[in-house]
């Protein structure tokens, strides 16, 4: 079976509280979907963290003295580097511009993940619409944190709609991050249900029959990168992927699959 990414239409602003499993299913009849058993659904991280109610305003936020210490270096502003403390385990790197952390979930990232873009203002349910962010003031700046649990988010969203459609289905959280040695930014999973995060493929033969001894595929990521690609990062608007034909059968996962241990991280 051919790996088919579509992204689905018509997914509308996301507020705190929205149920997403109610929102995606009218999503998939609008792009002509019955969801399959192995189907998996791919969500960008923004439009959980913003039904979780995880949208933050800085004015709410007083910076301690170490925030206001790393904010000198990172030259950023003292309340965000006082949220990428709190959603932090350690610092690792401070240069302008970025303070990379080790973050509570477990994986190294920028800033803790924390999110401008895209963000809107307010949870107000009412009278959004774009224009009027763009028309607003800067009075009130609100970021965005990562879910806290996108593991469980993932299966909440997953045993929604399996019990509404019948199906055996995966769902994906994903994220964009940076990678060591390489420039630019690429899909990742921060959270997952119902698929596998690595696929170990030692004692595999490969077209030779030479026998793979080290081989361990990152299928979540490769796949997360491959739906990131279908979303886009700007004003496309399309926050969910529907994926038909992964190649390897659907197993429950776990984020922490994909740390690596920090005895074998060799970067710190």
């Amino acid at each position: 079976m051919p790996l088919t990414l579509t992204p689905l239409p018509g997914i509308p602003y996301i507020r705190q509280g929205d149920d997403l499993a109610e929102i995606l299913l009218p999503a998939l009849n609008t792009a002509h979907i019955t969801l399959e058993d192995n189907d998996i659904l791919v969500l960008a991280q923004k439009i959980v963290s913003k039904a979780e109610g995880r949208m933050v305003n800085l004015a709410t936020i007083t910076p301690s003295n170490r925030a206001g210490e790393l904010a000198a270096q990172a030259e950023k502003d003292a309340r965000l580097v006082e949220l990428v403390l709190r959603e932090s385990n350690e610092v690792l790197r401070v240069r302008p511009g970025v303070i990379i952390v080790e973050h509570k979930l477990g994986f190294i990232c920028a800033n803790a993940g924390i999110d401008h873009s895209n963000v809107g203002r307010s949870n107000d349910s009412s009278h959004y619409s774009p224009a009027a962010e763009l028309a607003a003031t800067n009075a009130e700046d609100y970021v965005l944190l990562l879910p806290e649990d996108p593991d469980k988010s993932a299966k909440e969203i997953r045993t929604k709609i399996g019990s509404k459609t019948g199906k055996k289905l995966g769902v994906m959280i994903i994220d964009s991050h940076g990678r060591t040695w390489r420039l630019g930014t690429a899909g990742v999973c921060i959270g997952l249900s119902g698929i596998p995060a690595l696929v170990d493929e030692r004692g595999w033969k490969d077209l030779f029959g030479y026998t793979l001894s080290v081989t361990v595929v990152g299928v979540a990521d490769e796949l997360a990168a491959a739906a990131s690609l279908v979303m886009g990062q700007a004003a496309e608007g399309t926050p969910v992927v529907h994926v038909r034909g992964f190649p390897y059968p659907l197993r429950e996962g776990s984020l922490k699959e994909l740390i690596r241990p920090k005895d074998q991280d060799l970067f710190r």
